[in-house]
């Protein structure tokens, strides 16, 4: 069988019809900040990350085979994703960061994974990669000149630690190098949902817990599950779906849109204001991160013609 890079179709021009169902994964992806804030005024944080992962799990677990990685490296990444990074998150989004700054801030996950890679594998940061930090880091600092009762230093460390644990979860993914994706997250959230319940029984308490699933109503399950089977199996299935059939370098781009659909629903839908600051750190971030990305290929591209 052809390698995807053997097979000329895979350099061809992205169709249309692949564009859209990229744009509306990175939508789905972006928009989820919206969705978990207006979650969380039904549902206690580590509860409702405890069931988002629980039917991320059920019933999918009877239909996907468990993927050929080490139970070990499972429980790694469903710790990593679903506690660290999803419980992190959510706990931030209650009340201590807004969401459009949370779709920003956690997108740095990308430099922390390019840290503990080279940190795990001795190889040396290349310099455009120290000046998307720089550029980044400089977005993220603006935040923190600016943090007020929307946006807390709590909240923003939470987030931090959030694309930290992603991070992690990045790098047990690419240890694990699982043939099926979508498989990979199914079975690692059996993993990540006891210690999500544990963590909820002792930090919001049964009372909390039993009082929320009384109230919970059509809304909050169908906020449920947008995050599990719209976010998670959507989301994780249609981007595996593209970059099987398409270079990298042509999908992972359109990730960049994940904040701006961020920002723009939770200022649609939340009011939430966008003044020239917040926009000014937006535009750092997001230069950091489209210079990390793009410039070895515009390198390479430019080598070529000269």
């Amino acid at each position: 069988m052809n390698s995807a890079c053997d097979n000329p179709r895979m350099h061809a021009a992205l169709p249309l019809s692949h564009f859209l169902l990229a744009l509306a994964v990175v939508a789905v992806w972006g928009s989820n900040f919206v969705v978990i804030k207006v979650s969380l005024d039904h549902l206690p944080p580590l509860l409702f990350a405890a069931l988002r992962f629980g039917l991320v799990l059920l019933p999918a677990l009877f239909f996907l085979a468990r993927p050929a990685v080490g139970l070990g490296n499972l429980a790694l990444y469903g710790l990593l994703i679903g506690v660290g990074q999803f419980g992190l998150l959510y706990v931030a989004i209650n009340g201590h960061i807004s969401p459009g700054l949370a779709s920003l801030v956690i997108q740095v996950h990308v430099f922390f994974t390019i840290g503990l890679a080279m940190r795990l594998s001795g190889e040396r940061v290349r310099g455009f990669q120290w000046f998307a930090l720089l550029l980044a880091a400089a977005g993220i600092a603006v935040i923190v000149l600016h943090t007020d009762a929307s946006t807390t230093p709590l909240g923003l460390l939470l987030v931090l630690l959030a694309a930290l644990a992603w991070a992690g979860g990045n790098i047990a993914a690419k240890q694990g190098a699982p043939a099926n994706i979508l498989a990979y997250v199914v079975w690692s959230s059996a993993f990540a949902v006891p210690p999500l319940i544990a963590l909820s029984l002792f930090a919001e308490g049964w009372d909390v817990i039993s009082a929320a699933l009384r109230a919970a109503d059509a809304a909050t399950w169908a906020a449920v599950a947008y995050q599990s089977w719209g976010n998670s199996l959507f989301g994780y299935a249609a981007w595996g779906w593209l970059l099987a059939r398409h270079p990298a370098a042509t999908i992972t781009p359109l990730a960049l849109l994940v904040p701006v659909f961020g920002m723009s629903a939770s200022a649609l839908w939340l009011d939430e204001s966008l003044p020239p600051w917040k926009l000014a750190a937006a535009a750092l971030v997001m230069a950091g991160l489209a210079l990390n990305l793009l410039w070895p290929r515009l390198r390479a591209a430019l080598l070529r013609k000269g």
